[in-house]
């Protein structure tokens, strides 16, 4: 099961938080939730959600 973490407001916001969580080892989906705004939902697995959020804080 996948957990949202961070909505991502654009295209660059979403990459940064893409490129972080990927380059610390975790699995990351994206998922574009309006095409008018450019916002994107970003998910790890459940299991990973705490410590995942843990990385974006430090962001």
């Amino acid at each position: 099961m996948w957990t949202v973490i961070y909505v991502a407001c654009n295209e660059a916001e979403k990459q940064k938080i893409e490129k972080r969580l990927t380059e610390e080892g975790f699995l990351v989906k994206v998922k574009q939730i309006s095409r008018k705004d450019g916002a994107y939902e970003v998910l790890v697995p459940r299991a990973e959600a705490r410590e995942a959020h843990q990385i974006l804080i430090q962001l």
